[in-house]
């Protein structure tokens, strides 16, 4: 399963090119009205990663640098970061 991740401080975020060219490929396949908001894309969906394959690094929003990764489809996985660098993470067990 590909993931998309910010792999630089500041936040996952997409450029303007990236926005409309998402909009775009939604619009084609009836899947959303032409409105993107970057903290509602789901990370795995299909059409954020053909755009970040596309463009490469055209897709980084102003404090981005995004990155695809790969990822076992079985894998229970969550994204954690740390002043807006991110990693997939194994999800485990956790107790408090």
């Amino acid at each position: 399963m590909k993931i998309v991740i910010n792999r630089r401080y500041g936040g996952f975020g997409i450029s303007k090119e990236a926005r409309e060219l998402y909009c775009k490929y939604s619009l084609e396949i009836n899947k959303v009205k032409g409105v993107y908001h970057d903290f509602d894309v789901d990370r795995t969906d299909p059409i954020l990663i053909k755009v970040v394959e596309e463009l490469g690094d055209k897709a980084n929003g102003g404090f981005a640098e995004l990155k695809i990764v790969d990822v076992p489809d079985d894998a229970k996985w969550t994204i954690s970061d740390y002043d807006g660098i991110e990693w997939v993470a194994e999800v485990h067990r956790t107790w408090e």
